[in-house]
């Protein structure tokens, strides 16, 4: 091994034996840095085997939990994206609290004893809406994000300064289990700025930073997205070899070679089949990564849950709108739920070969135990629109954005006289029009639908049209057009349609609205509300099948949306959200009416489509 060049930070690092009440019991010295070929650590070869996964996805209650199940397949690291969205939701009210503590989830991996790549970006991608960005940077229709745009940077530095203070003392120079810091994500699939990312070096070493700095970008996207003189990684490429050459091309002949984000499983689309990845050919290709002494980060190894309205969307020039699914499991080696699955299993034994000499790897934790809830009973009945906010008033209709509203719903009500063809120009993402209070039908931008025949209308009627952020496109060209609702205007016959009422809807409390329990079948969107008593908590799954479209609460928690075109058709309801005793749970359905009870199974249902 020749010697390390770049980089070399002398630290102390403290190491935590994890023992049952999680204290440190010992305190070691490392150093970290790049060698010619290989990570140096303590001066040694160091091949990170690590798997990503995301605090804002996973239950705090069960973060240590998944962290033993990496450890017990054989990762010694765990990469990690940070969401700027999830911790900055209104400008300049930072959120490291609850499951948003990152510091927390950190120091977590630590006491397992577990290094970390960290990779704050501040743009994720990760099927997360808007890439991470918070969508209040689209007030602005003039804000570039991505770019030297000086509001954009403003911002964007304001917020690192404010994430550095909770991770910078983390890293492996101040005697933490950082190794390495991320900045952007992928650029070379967005544009080629060269001075762009150096702003972001700059902006990540002004706030505290100073650990090794690194990029990745796809094979093809490298020579746009990395910057000289830091460590390209590479996402998606699996050939050893091609990986090598690859990376000693722009990082002047050298390694480390590191595949940040290798894809042993993929993520799904609403309408699209359940994408799954082969654990067979998966785990011979991490036997062949390994055996050439490549660094790699498997992602996912545990994907968990997009809940809330935080699923994004994909789109570019030659593919339509689509939106991601609840589900992040991603047919990860770790479910949903956080057990071991058979690709667990084989890429276990393929790690054990490639353990240093002596090294053991601890047993693999029991499953988690899950039970089902039959004939749980909605007894409570609300019909949003007799419930409406206040409106906003305008001549024309005003976009999310525009309304200070960042997810969920909008209604959108003005009168019309006359039958013809309805049009929504540039609607985001879907939307159910209603003349009179009934049903008339449904437009979905998955469908490139903007259009609608009204008939038989030959006096004054009552339109709506309740718009839903169906998820802000997080990867690709159209990332900066990412406003929501109807964002332009709407005609009829060709006439635009003037004198709008908006009625913000976007559910982040359910407090404002009153249930009775007289059942309701209208067409119009209802929440139903139900109860249910349980002796013993564990992980359950509610069977969304006879449901159309929406969300669900549980005591308080937003589990996320379920759609009857699938393939999702469950939603994971994790042990530590429900009680004993007596639990609540709210559905809001805009496509089907009349429920009277829902069913919880004991498994998943994530490959079916209606």
């Amino acid at each position: 091994m020749k010697k390390a060049l770049n980089y070399l930070f002398s630290c102390a690092s403290v190491v935590f034996l994890l023992l049952g009440n999680q204290e440190a019991v010992a305190q070691t010295s490392h150093t970290f840095a790049l060698g010619d070929s290989t990570f140096m650590l303590d001066s040694k070869p160091f091949q990170m085997i690590s798997g990503e996964m995301h605090c804002a996805r996973v239950p705090k209650e069960y973060w240590h939990d998944r962290m033993k199940m990496a450890k017990a397949m054989g990762l010694n690291t765990i990469g990690t994206y940070v969401f700027w969205n999830a911790h900055e939701v209104v400008p300049g009210k930072y959120d490291f609290t609850g499951n948003n503590n990152i510091a927390e989830f950190v120091k977590a991996a630590q006491q397992e004893g577990l290094w970390v790549v960290l990779r704050p970006s501040p743009y994720a991608c990760a099927e997360w809406e808007f890439g991470g960005y918070p969508w209040w940077l689209l007030k602005d229709s003039t804000l570039k994000v991505r770019s030297k745009d000086p509001q954009f940077i403003g911002a964007y530095t304001r917020y690192i300064n404010q994430l550095a203070k909770q991770l910078a003392p983390l890293q492996v120079t101040h005697g933490g289990n950082i190794l390495m810091i991320q900045i952007e994500n992928e650029y070379g699939s967005y544009s080629d700025d060269k001075s762009y990312m150096d702003l972001n070096r700059k902006i990540f070493r002004n706030a505290g930073f100073d650990g090794l700095l690194f990029t990745c970008d796809g094979a093809d996207q490298m020579p746009k997205g990395y910057l000289p003189g830091y460590l390209p990684a590479v996402n998606g490429l699996e050939d050893p070899a091609q990986v090598k050459q690859l990376i000693n091309k722009y990082h002047n002949g050298k390694g480390p070679y590191y595949i940040a984000e290798w894809y042993p499983g993929w993520f799904d689309d609403w309408g699209k089949k359940h994408a799954t990845v082969s654990a067979d050919e998966s785990a011979k290709k991490l036997d062949k990564i390994l055996r050439a002494g490549i660094s790699i980060n498997m992602y996912m190894f545990h994907g968990g849950t997009t809940r809330d309205f935080m699923n994004g969307a994909n789109m570019n020039q030659s593919n339509p709108y689509a939106p991601q699914v609840s589900s992040y499991d991603y047919d990860a080696p770790l479910d949903e739920a956080g057990n071991a699955t058979p690709k667990y299993y084989k890429f276990r034994e393929v790690i054990t070969k490639h353990l240093p000499a002596g090294q053991k790897l601890p047993p693999v934790p029991k499953n988690k135990p899950s039970i089902a809830i039959s004939n749980i009973k909605l007894t409570g009945y609300a019909n949003v629109f007799n419930y409406l906010p206040k409106p906003v008033i305008a001549e024309t209709p005003l976009c999310f954005e525009d309304l200070n509203q960042a997810y969920g719903f909008v209604l959108y009500r003005t009168t019309i006289a006359k039958s013809g063809l309805l049009k929504l120009k540039d609607l985001r993402d879907f939307a159910i029009v209603y003349i009179n209070g009934k049903r008339i039908g449904a437009l979905d931008r998955r469908l490139k639908q903007d259009s609608l025949l009204l008939q038989n209308i030959d006096k004054s009627v009552t339109l709506d049209i309740l718009v839903e952020n169906n998820g802000r496109i997080n990867y690709g060209p159209f990332l900066t057009d990412n406003r929501q609702g109807i964002t332009q205007y709407v005609t009829l016959n060709h006439t635009v349609v003037h004198n709008w009422k908006m009625y913000r809807l976007p559910f982040t409390v359910l407090q404002t609205f009153k249930f009775n329990s007289q059942a309701l079948k209208a067409t119009q969107p209802v929440l139903y509300k139900g109860t249910f008593n349980l002796s013993k908590v564990a992980d359950t799954y509610f069977d969304m099948h006879s449901f159309g479209k929406g969300f669900v609460f549980l005591n308080g928690h937003n589990l996320g949306k379920y759609w009857q075109i699938g393939p999702q058709q469950t939603l994971y309801v994790p042990a530590s959200w429900l009680k004993k005793g007596k639990n609540e749970i709210v559905i809001f359905d805009q496509l089907k009416s009349g429920h009277h009870e829902l069913q919880a199974l004991d498994h998943s249902i994530l490959n079916q489509n209606i």
